[in-house]
């Protein structure tokens, strides 16, 4: 059984807990395990109960961005939209996932949460840093031109997103603003962009699986050689725990 952070979101008026069917459908169809929506509500989350029910979490992507304040920032324009109800039952759940060896993947919002968690920073816009490309998503309403390949991601020589991807480099989608600036305690990049942004990373010092990626490898993931290589990875992880 393995969790998946849902955003919580107004629509119609109303509150609700949210899940992209994408996110649910690659654990179900390529990891091999039962998907389970994990709700946004921190003020009834008993997380370490929770996490001893899981064999695996996933920090699933979404149109929200960390609060600035959960790294020592201000809020602004710039670092918009939020959503502190899903802050407040992430960071509690990684911090314990980590700690109990728990089996996690942290996908956009999920990788910058990962380092965030661990005592990191995020840039709020990095297509305003000179010399980096746009990161942000391409305009127009085809989400096959929205998710398509935009950049390569290099990877570390001998690393495990090397050893996952049975190659050096791929070429992966770009939807986010964001980024990781100053980096968490334990957080080793593992891969980035042409520019230097980092996009893949690993988690030294805990027992169990901890991996992320910037990009969304979740979107069509049974057409994507990567993708599947790295659910199937969790997939494993999440039975041999």
């Amino acid at each position: 059984m393995v969790g998946l952070t849902a955003d919580c979101r107004d629509i119609g008026g109303q509150p609700m807990h949210v899940l992209g069917d994408k996110y649910a459908r690659a654990i179900a169809d390529i990891a091999g395990a039962t998907p389970l929506i994990v709700p946004a509500m921190a003020d009834t989350q008993d997380v370490r109960q929770l996490v001893g029910l899981l064999d695996g979490v996933v920090l699933t992507g979404s149109p929200s961005n960390v609060h600035p304040a959960r790294y020592g920032s201000q809020p602004g324009p710039r670092f918009e939209p939020y959503d502190e109800a899903r802050d407040a039952v992430v960071f509690a759940l990684v911090d314990r996932a980590l700690e109990s060896g728990l089996p996690t993947l942290g996908l956009c919002r999920g990788f910058q949460e990962i380092n965030v968690a661990r005592g990191g920073s995020l840039v709020p816009e990095i297509h305003a840093i000179e010399g980096c490309l746009d990161h942000r998503r391409p305009d127009g309403d085809d989400r096959d031109i929205q998710y398509g390949p935009k950049h390569a991601v290099r990877f570390a020589p001998g690393s495990r997103f090397e050893d996952i991807a049975g190659g050096p480099e791929i070429m992966v989608n770009s939807v986010h603003a964001q980024g990781l600036d100053q980096l968490g305690d334990g957080i080793v990049i593992e891969g980035w962009a042409p520019d230097g942004t980092p996009e893949a990373l690993r988690v030294d010092g805990v027992a169990g699986f901890a991996l992320a990626v910037q990009w969304h490898p979740e979107y069509k993931a049974m057409e994507n050689d990567f993708s599947r290589r790295l659910f199937a990875a969790f997939g494993d992880a999440v039975r041999s725990r």
